[in-house]
């Protein structure tokens, strides 16, 4: 993705609202707004929020899995699995 090719001023935001959201959802690229030449905004279409989102949340799982592996906080799957087997076994 060329960010250059995703630039626009507030101005051009204001007047091509409409073709801007249609454009969105067809390309799935964000576009960037800026205000007085400084980058300001990231538009995005949903799906592509979503997706995002979704990536985020991994990412954290896998970071929070890292650090308890680095903390030491893991038992062996088998380990776990009994304990399972027999927390099911008792109810």
């Amino acid at each position: 993705m060329k960010l250059s090719s995703t630039i626009k001023p507030i101005s051009y935001l204001k007047t091509h609202a409409a073709e801007i959201v249609r454009n969105l959802g067809k390309q799935r690229e964000p576009l960037i707004i800026t205000q007085n030449g400084e980058a300001k905004v990231v538009i995005q279409d949903i799906k592509s929020y979503e997706q995002t989102q979704e990536t985020m949340a991994l990412l954290k799982i896998l970071a929070l899995g890292a650090l308890q592996i680095e903390q030491g906080k893991v038992k062996p799957a088998a380990d776990v699995i009994k304990d399972l087997r027999e927390r099911r076994m008792t109810r």
